[in-house]
């Protein structure tokens, strides 16, 4: 082997050295999903003296709340303390108020990226759970995937511990932690709140005509209705909850985006919704921009 081989040869083993270390982290606590869980309990070990990395599925940091729930659903105030309460506060400053519980989601996401930024804490966008290695039923270390268009990058970290913030729960998935999915059963756990729920709020008001010619059994269902016969209070399903899309309105012309249908929008798929409509005429509009006019706006507008 002439020197100038050998040179190239450990000259290559060199940078294959620094890239693997550059693909591993090592830290005390990694936390994975920046939904708003996995931005307070990161600032939260942060603030305990712990070395703290973020991981983000998405590339935006937030989750829910900065991605179209702008709206608190709030029982008693006083109950909401510590971190969350200053969040509440932070967003209350940016609007010039003490505390705002009714928020536009990218304002959401600037408080949460100040949270991140004054701890100076890590964080590792579009990475998703790959592979999880576990010793003794802890995990010691996981790796992350990104892809992108140039192809497939891995990142591996090693961590004291794992914190799995994400809402489906991949992580723990992985981690062969069990679960289930769907809604239990009232008799699971001796519970009385579980499963189907019959009466019990957010229900639509009676008498809606359920067939696409109104009175007309033959022209068949309705879109969205389902021939199956409801089980009992309390039965449980492996049914999971619907996904949508939240929306700002504004009445500033100048901050709006024109609604526009899609190619693939049918009207027919929203007759359920006109004849809720039509039936609560006595309501405000305010309650269906809420409730069921969300479920309309979410198939017309595309997502950006």
């Amino acid at each position: 082997m002439t020197t100038k081989t050998t040179r190239l040869l450990v000259l290559y083993l060199f940078v294959l050295l620094i890239q693997t270390k550059a693909n591993e982290f090592k830290t005390d606590i990694c936390v994975y999903g920046g939904t708003s869980a996995g931005v307070i309990a990161a600032v939260s070990a942060h603030r305990l003296g712990k070395k703290v990395i973020l991981i983000e599925p998405s590339m935006h940091i937030g989750g829910l709340s900065a991605s179209g729930l702008g709206q608190t659903d709030i029982g008693n105030k006083k109950a909401i303390t510590g971190i969350a309460r200053d969040f509440y506060r932070r967003l209350g400053k940016y609007y010039g108020e003490t505390e705002k519980w009714t928020f536009e989601p990218h304002v959401a996401e600037l408080v949460f990226n100040d949270y991140l930024k004054a701890a100076n804490i890590k964080v590792e966008m579009g990475l998703f759970v790959k592979k999880v290695k576990s010793e003794n039923k802890y995990i010691k270390s996981v790796i992350f995937e990104r892809v992108n268009g140039s192809g497939t990058a891995t990142l591996t970290i090693h961590a004291a511990a794992f914190i799995d913030c994400t809402y489906e729960g991949d992580l723990m998935a992985k981690a062969n932690v069990k679960y289930t999915v769907g809604r239990e059963a009232n008799s699971t756990y001796s519970e009385t709140l579980n499963g189907v729920q019959l009466g019990n709020k957010h229900q639509f008001p009676d008498n809606i005509d359920p067939y696409k010619v109104s009175g007309k059994k033959s022209s068949g269902l309705l879109f969205g209705i389902s021939k199956a016969k409801l089980k009992p209070n309390g039965t449980g399903d492996k049914l999971i909850q619907a996904y949508n899309y939240r929306l700002c309105l504004t009445s500033d012309k100048a901050n709006q985006l024109p609604i526009t249908a899609p190619a693939n929008y049918n009207p027919e798929n929203y007759e359920l919704l006109r004849r809720v409509i039509a039936r609560r005429v006595d309501e405000k509009w305010k309650h269906f921009l809420k409730s069921y006019f969300i479920l309309l706006l979410c198939q017309i507008v595309k997502p950006i």
